[in-house]
């Protein structure tokens, strides 16, 4: 059991593991911290199946911080009036049922011995990693991978290792690299038969397409090449997934080309990117916004069986220089990165209910103002819920680069992760 702790003006970690009786290395090692300079506003994780009552709590906010309704919360402590509460007294949390689901990860491949740890470190947390990433060029050649030791490390711990494929290049992602998969038949077969070579040959246990930009006039044109992919892979005990833009309607211009209805009937999973409303290439603001994340879900929900439906979630936000004039970009920052600079710098953090995104300021040595919007814990809590509450699939993430120390506590407090 946990709760979630705001840290309060005056508060010291070591007052609030003896407050809560938990000790304080624990606290640092669940919440990643490098320093004990907690800051105002910083949300901490506090594995504990009890909660010591406060100053000023009431059922309604400790059931809040623990994620539960105040029914559930009555339920698991029948023997305090809730109008009696008072400081000191230990409130018991209660559990939920959990439900068996889908964690699809990615990593971004470093070296073998880096690549090795990280994904035994993660492995009990973990159904899907995708392997990120071999790219193809204009001739549907792939790009090669040192991937060998994943892809063992993976099997060996229970976690199936996808081939994530994609049209990166050093200037981005290429659009006309995929207008010409899709409209050259020659390149497409080649593509296809160079996509099941390497995944058997290599080890993969499935395919994950993450073609970005796909064009509104190739809309059909993917679609019947996701067909045809998974025509050639089913025989092969291969399993086949797709990254797709996150989307409310079917009227965004820009991700007209993913025809969620359609792909949802030939893939077998379906990670959609909920995240980078706000981006780099934007004005300053939540990178995931909770309503906009329920209206995609709810939208992929009403066009295909939602047991295929993955939802990804970010393990980082961007920090902007503020005034936004779009002269100088944004940068993206983990959720670590992002805490650590609030704590160096000692400013408070800011989260905003609306968006279920936390924010900060800070000036920089150069004399700039910023802000910094990212996914902290409560935001995690949140979106997991979502997952939880909508029974979808799973949940996915980018990327376990990215250390997010709290998730491993989070989502298993929701699911059973599927093994493979």
């Amino acid at each position: 059991m946990m709760f979630v702790y705001t840290v309060r003006a005056g508060d010291s970690l070591f007052g609030i593991s003896q407050r809560f009786d938990i000790p304080m290395e624990m606290l640092q090692t669940v919440n990643g911290l490098a320093t004990t300079a907690v800051v105002p506003g910083q949300a901490l994780l506090m594995p504990s199946d009890t909660y010591v009552v406060q100053s000023g709590d009431s059922f309604w906010t400790i059931s809040r911080m623990a994620y539960v309704s105040v029914d559930a919360l009555r339920a698991a402590n029948p023997d305090i009036v809730p109008e009696e509460l008072q400081t000191g007294m230990r409130l018991n949390i209660p559990g939920i049922e959990r439900r068996v689901a889908t964690h699809f990860s990615y990593t971004q491949l470093r070296t073998p011995a880096l690549d090795s740890a990280l994904i035994a470190d993660h492995a009990p947390y973990l159904t899907y990693i995708g392997l990120f990433e071999t790219h193809f060029n204009w001739n549907g050649d792939l790009s090669p991978l040192n991937d060998s030791a994943a892809i063992l490390t993976s099997w060996q711990n229970r976690v199936t290792p996808v081939l994530a494929v994609t049209n990166l290049t050093a200037a981005g992602f290429n659009r006309a690299l995929v207008q010409r998969v899709l409209n050259t038949p020659a390149v497409q077969a080649r593509l296809i038969d160079n996509m099941i070579n390497m995944a058997t040959t290599r080890g993969y246990g499935g395919i994950n397409v993450d073609f970005e930009g796909v064009r509104p006039a190739d809309r059909g044109a993917f679609v019947s090449f996701l067909q045809t992919l998974k025509a050639r892979i089913q025989p092969l005990g291969l399993n086949l997934s797709i990254a797709v833009p996150a989307k409310m309607d079917d009227t965004v211009p820009w991700a007209y080309g993913y025809d969620y209805a359609a792909i949802g009937a030939v893939v077998d999973l379906f990670f959609i990117m909920a995240y980078d409303w706000h981006h780099a290439g934007s004005e300053p603001g939540p990178t995931a916004p909770i309503e906009n994340v329920r209206r995609t879900v709810s939208y992929a929900a009403s066009l295909m069986d939602r047991s295929k439906i993955i939802m990804g979630t970010p393990f980082y936000g961007y920090d902007w220089v503020i005034p936004y004039t779009g002269a100088v970009p944004g940068v993206a920052i983990t959720y670590q990165a992002a805490t650590n600079l609030a704590m160096s710098e000692q400013v408070p953090i800011h989260y905003s209910e609306t968006d279920q995104s936390a924010y900060f300021y800070y000036t920089d040595d150069a004399g700039r103002n910023h802000v910094v919007w990212f996914e902290d814990v409560r935001s995690l809590f949140t979106k997991t819920q979502l997952v939880y509450n909508e029974r979808l699939g799973g949940i996915g993430t980018w990327q376990l680069n990215f250390a997010m120390p709290q998730y491993p506590w989070v989502f298993t407090r929701y699911f059973q992760i599927r093994k493979a």
